[in-house]
């Protein structure tokens, strides 16, 4: 099903011609009961056009579905991330981590508002399946899941709209402003970094873009 998907997002097909990919595989096309990773060519279209402006696309569970060039320039390839690597809430409370700047105090309260989004996108879909799968093994790896997940809080995640400060390899720190939008109707959430003009920062974040780039274009 996950290779369908992908198709379908690969040959950017609307709702319809979607549904039919599915049936031509065996498959029911994925209902409500389930986490879409569903790009429609609006969200293509957004994440082509900002040249200079890192996006990225994230599904209910916060797993990454797919970044433009700047994003990855800025945060590093994203390509190389494989299953549950490309879930924010496994890479926070497991693995490496991406390259945002927290306090310890600002890291803490980020992880419980990932695990109580996470909590609520359980809810809404029972029936998902690889949601269950990354609840089991954030479970089995991670104590501190364990007692954000049996808290019970349910308050959303709320780092939206906030600064951000970026510690990128080759250029320093980048304070940038972070925005995410979400798709009520997939359910999907985007997210924009972008700099204030005409400032230090939106000069370092140029040339990373820049560096970025030219490293995963010749590599």
């Amino acid at each position: 099903m996950q290779v369908v998907e992908a198709l379908a997002r690969a040959l950017r097909v609307f709702d319809a011609e979607r549904e039919l990919l599915f049936r031509l595989a065996g498959h029911a096309s994925p209902g409500l009961g389930v986490v879409s990773s569903r790009i429609t060519p609006s969200v293509q279209r957004l994440l082509d056009r900002p040249a200079h402006t890192p996006v990225a696309v994230f599904d209910a569970t916060w797993t990454l579905i797919v970044a433009n060039a700047p994003y990855d320039a800025l945060m590093g390839p994203t390509t190389s991330w494989r299953g549950i690597e490309r879930n924010s809430v496994w890479r926070h409370l497991v693995g490496p981590g991406i390259r945002v700047v927290h306090t310890a105090e600002q890291q803490a309260e980020f992880e419980g508002a990932l695990v109580a989004d996470l909590r609520l996108t359980a809810a809404r879909y029972p029936a998902g399946q690889w949601l269950k799968q990354l609840t089991r093994d954030l479970a089995a790896q991670s104590p501190r899941f364990v007692n954000l997940w049996e808290s019970g809080v349910l308050e959303p995640h709320q780092d939206f709209g906030r600064r951000k400060v970026i510690d990128h390899p080759d250029v320093g720190h980048i304070t940038l402003d972070c925005d995410t939008l979400i798709v009520a109707a997939d359910d999907v959430r985007i997210m924009i970094y972008t700099a204030e003009p005409e400032t230090e920062d939106a000069e370092r974040l140029a040339l990373a873009i820049v560096l970025g780039t030219h490293s995963l274009t010749t590599g």
